[in-house]
């Protein structure tokens, strides 16, 4: 299976070279995309060497192609883990300015889509938040957490990112 996975800038994204290398280690091919603020976080070196492929983050690029549209048409699936409150906000409204949030914008309706959620429980719990994650369910995202545990500021709470595994597990349910 072709995999796109969508790295947004959460803590939780230092999980995602393992990640690409669960999805490899069963046979699927993966290609990263990367925004400016989970590139913070994790590295672009990691996650081409595990998976094999150069990680993507520009909208452009200088030989003109159209990557957004190029990758969503590649992928079987496309995997966002890390989902910020942000991102998903961005997903949620069509807002698009960026390489993630233009291809996910460019999916057609039979593409998988899993969000794995990560963030503080207080923004999780919000509203418009919650608002955002209706919708995209709605609109045929499968969400995959966020589960209860050690949240990354020290508190507990619902606001950690599901077992990788799991996430896993969602693209083929």
């Amino acid at each position: 299976m072709n995999i796109l996975l969508g790295i947004s800038g959460g803590i939780a994204a230092y999980k995602t070279p393992e990640l690409v290398r669960l999805f490899v280690k069963r046979g699927d091919t993966v290609r990263c995309v990367l925004t400016d603020n989970g590139a913070r976080l994790v590295s672009r070196h990691a996650l081409a060497t595990l998976s094999g492929h150069a990680v993507r983050s520009e909208l452009w690029d200088e030989a003109g192609s159209i990557e957004h549209i190029d990758l969503a048409r590649w992928c079987d699936a496309c995997v966002v883990a890390p989902a910020t409150a942000d991102v998903l906000a961005r997903f949620a409204l069509g807002l698009a300015d960026d390489l993630l949030t233009t291809l996910f914008l460019a999916l057609e309706p039979s593409k998988r889509v899993v969000l794995a959620p990560a963030m503080n429980t207080v923004m999780w719990e919000k509203s418009i938040v919650q608002r955002h994650v209706t919708t995209l369910r709605e609109n045929g995202a499968r969400l995959v957490g966020p589960v209860a545990g050690q949240l990354a500021c020290g508190e507990q709470g619902v606001g950690a990112m599901a077992d990788l595994q799991a996430i896993v597990g969602a693209v083929d349910g």
